[in-house]
């Protein structure tokens, strides 16, 4: 144990294993039911979304899905007719996911579905945007959008993901990675080790950064 906090301790949190992760879903309302309708995982180089190793997905349900607030208008069924099944898409996410650290806004609620849906996929660690923010930004909003607005990051997030909007994948995993290095910059004095930026960002089960009625609001 002491050889891997050592471990932990020596590198910056920059050059870690990170991917932001995104998962667009049915909503926490449909419990075991919740299914997954978009995924994004965009690997981190340098505490940095690395946009040319992005992956992201439509996911078929393999049934109809009701309309509701929550839920992006581009997720239709028709649009989700043709997309890969989450059988299909889950060697490639296997693959982005395994034995990473997953950054998101709000993480605990992504890593539960994940676990819901994928349960044999092992990232090594969670990294919450909200947690550390909560921190950092003292009474100020701390929806993910609030916080895009408030880093000044809007226009470095419409240049990485043309055309994109809140509550898709791929424009929230960027959004999250790109608010990780605003809100360490404000945190630490000095780039903190892996272990120190878990020790402030990591969600506890059952924390309020990790409960699925966070969910709403949330951008």
């Amino acid at each position: 144990m002491l050889g891997q906090f050592a471990v932990l301790d020596r590198p910056p949190w920059a050059s870690a294993p990170l991917s932001a992760l995104d998962l667009e879903g049915t909503g926490a309302q449909n419990r075991d039911y919740e299914a997954i309708l978009e995924i994004a995982v965009v690997p981190l180089a340098g505490g940095r979304p690395d946009m040319a190793a992005a992956w992201e997905s439509l996911v078929n349900p393999e049934r109809p899905i009701p309309r509701r607030p929550w839920i992006s208008p581009g997720l239709t069924d028709c649009v989700l007719a043709g997309a890969p099944s989450a059988a299909e898409v889950a060697p490639r996410l296997r693959a982005m996911v395994e034995g990473r650290y997953l950054v998101g806004h709000n993480i605990g609620v992504d890593a539960r579905l994940l676990r819901r849906r994928h349960p044999d996929v092992r990232p090594a660690g969670l990294v919450d945007t909200l947690r550390l923010a909560r921190q950092v930004v003292g009474t100020a909003p701390k929806s993910l959008g609030a916080l895009v607005e408030r880093h000044g990051l809007g226009g470095e997030l419409a240049r990485l993901v043309p055309g994109g909007r809140p509550h898709r994948a791929l424009f929230d995993a960027v959004a999250a990675a790109l608010l990780l290095a605003a809100l360490v910059r404000q945190r630490w004095e000095r780039p903190p080790s892996l272990r120190e930026l878990l020790a402030a960002a990591s969600p506890s089960d059952g924390s309020a950064a990790a409960r699925a009625d966070d969910q709403p609001g949330l951008w």
